[in-house]
């Protein structure tokens, strides 16, 4: 295993290289066209491709698969898009099934040049968590304008990547933005965070999965549709989880993986 680990640390050194080059190079020229002209045929491309090439580098050089299901339930028109977030394979994973997406993204990655200036320009809209409820009044707006566009909003309802097989904590934008925009709401379970975690310094190889699953309809009340996509995502997410394990991990196995992996055994056998 520690052959095993130092060679996986090379190869995601390796792809973080070429990852940051790449996303720098990319920022900078999407930046000053969305400055000069807004957004363009030509940036949503280079959008699209910088996603695209993220998924093929993390195959070939760190192993890591990607597999996404679903895509034929998100319906046509504006919708939300929550999906589980454990990895920033999420982002890369999702985009090309989203059509022109609107990712809701934290106010610290809007501050930085270039990469600020590209996402505003690619309909991104920001939420400054700092603020936390008064952030929310703004970050409607933004929502119902870029649906207004012809967006579909992706949101990560939780606000931030969690450990795979953790407890959620869905916070409460998600169920205002569903009462407000009265737009369907996909939900989307994955389990990325097995082979790429929240602040891991390995990539570790294997097959990371989303499910994309049926929209849950406009107009219901909050609680049930809080209770509604709780129900679709978490569910599902320790599924996907579970079966990566079951087949077989390369990366190692801490205890504090071990006691998630056994609390959602007991989880799945009493449901």
């Amino acid at each position: 295993m520690p052959l095993i680990t130092a060679v996986q640390a090379i190869r995601t050194g390796l792809f973080y290289f070429i990852f940051i080059g790449q996303t720098a190079i990319i920022a900078i020229i999407i930046g000053i066209v969305g400055m000069i002209a807004g957004p363009t045929r030509f940036t949503w491309a280079l959008a699209r491709y910088w996603c695209w090439s993220n998924v093929q580098l993390l195959r070939v050089i760190t192993g890591l698969r990607t597999k996404v299901t679903g895509a034929e339930n998100i319906p046509p028109g504006g919708c939300i898009i929550a999906s589980k977030h454990q990895s920033d394979w999420d982002v890369f994973a999702i985009f090309p099934y989203t059509g022109r997406p609107a990712y809701i993204v934290k106010q610290e990655l809007m501050n930085i040049p270039f990469f600020g200036w590209a996402a505003r320009s690619l309909d991104c809209i920001a939420v400054d968590r700092k603020k936390g409820a008064e952030a929310i009044p703004a970050m409607m707006r933004g929502a119902r304008d870029a649906i207004n566009r012809g967006c579909r909003i992706v949101i990560f309802p939780e606000g931030t990547r969690k450990a795979p097989l953790s407890a959620p904590a869905y916070r409460q934008g998600i169920v205002r933005m569903y009462g407000e925009l009265n737009v369907p709401v996909v939900p989307v379970a994955l389990n990325s965070g097995l082979f790429w975690g929240r602040n891991s310094l390995i990539i570790w190889p294997g097959l990371a999965e989303a499910e994309i699953m049926p929209p849950i309809e406009a107009g219901l009340a909050p609680d049930v549709f809080a209770e509604r996509l709780r129900q679709a995502i978490e569910p599902r997410s320790d599924a996907l989880a579970l079966a990566a394990v079951d087949k077989g991990l390369v990366r190692p196995i801490d205890s504090d993986l071990a006691k998630r992996i056994a609390a959602a055994r007991q989880r799945t056998s009493a449901s």
